[in-house]
């Protein structure tokens, strides 16, 4: 184990698919979780402060203690008898935002550093594919670990690989958070076997000019056409009606819109002539959050060094 017994990791909040880029794209947001662990003698001792404090696992069930555990494993390490937490989380639980992704990141990055001695450590193609497999899908992992925007895939290996995008300077994300959860599993539950090859097909074109729009051209009308999907978003318009219809009236009047995750988040990108028509409709029963792109991803640090 690394001498020092203490690491703090923060990990940004991500929106996945952005429309038509479905378990394939995915950014990273400037809101974030900071996680603070240490190796102690015995038991497990979490604290929780912000978003799910009172409400989650205060022992072994608990995501980050859950990841960590993985990691340790992975590299071959000795269980730890004891680890204390504390948690400082701002990513909401359960709205499309990242916050298990973010879970996960940080209890793995944090078993690597505090594991830093080890000869069999994890590297960085390690810790993506070990998120990627708690996960179930790596295109919130990928943003979270690396920043800024992230395709994502696999090879038929099922290995996962990435590539990291830096969004032109111009793209300004606005999250519009309802007070409602939805799970990522009922949400997925809604999707079906197959889908028309026209739907693929358009899907297709429209994530390659996404990637082209947010990092070269990020233009209202580019966007807001580069945004479009057939592939998920509508089939899961059941589980949450009033994301869709949201939705659906942002894009009406020219607002690029999409689901954020699985919902029910709705992320839109907001210009000077947007910014007033996303507040209209929006109104009162949503928190409106510009946040900036996270251009870093997950950071490391020990206490001494912060």
């Amino acid at each position: 184990m690394s001498d020092s017994t203490t690491v703090v990791v923060r990990v940004p909040a991500t929106s996945a698919n952005l429309g038509p880029g479905y378990d394939t794209l995915g950014l990273a947001l400037r809101l974030h979780d900071e996680i603070e662990a240490t190796l102690t003698g015995t038991g497990i001792d979490i604290e929780v402060t912000g978003e799910g404090a009172g409400e989650l696992d205060p022992g072994e069930g608990h995501l980050v203690v859950q990841a960590m555990r993985r990691a340790f494993s992975r590299m071959g390490a000795p269980q730890p008898s004891g680890i204390r937490l504390r948690c400082h989380n701002r990513i909401p639980h359960a709205r499309g935002l990242g916050s298990s992704s973010a879970a996960i990141c940080a209890g793995i990055l944090a078993a690597r550093a505090l594991g830093g001695g080890l000869p069999d450590g994890l590297s960085d193609e390690d810790v993506y594919a070990l998120a990627t497999e708690m996960e179930g899908h790596p295109d919130n992992v990928a943003p979270c670990l690396a920043g800024g925007l992230t395709i994502a895939w696999s090879e038929r290996s099922g290995v996962p690989r990435m590539v990291k995008l830096r969004p032109h300077a111009e793209i300004r994300p606005v999250v519009v958070i309802p007070g409602h959860r939805l799970s990522t599993e009922v949400a997925r539950g809604y999707l079906p076997k197959d889908v028309p090859h026209t739907d693929a097909s358009a899907n297709a074109g429209r994530a390659a000019l996404l990637v082209a729009a947010v990092t070269l051209q990020p233009e209202t009308p580019v966007l807001l056409a580069a945004t479009e999907d057939r592939l998920h978003q509508d089939y899961r318009a059941p589980a949450m009606p009033q994301t869709a219809d949201l939705v659906k009236r942002l894009r009406a009047v020219g607002v690029p819109a999409v689901v954020s995750g699985a919902g029910p988040t709705v992320l839109a990108f907001s210009s000077a002539d947007t910014q007033d028509l996303i507040a209209s409709e929006v109104g009162t029963d949503w928190h409106i959050q510009p946040l900036d792109v996270d251009i870093d991803g997950a950071t490391v640090q020990f206490p001494e060094t912060r």
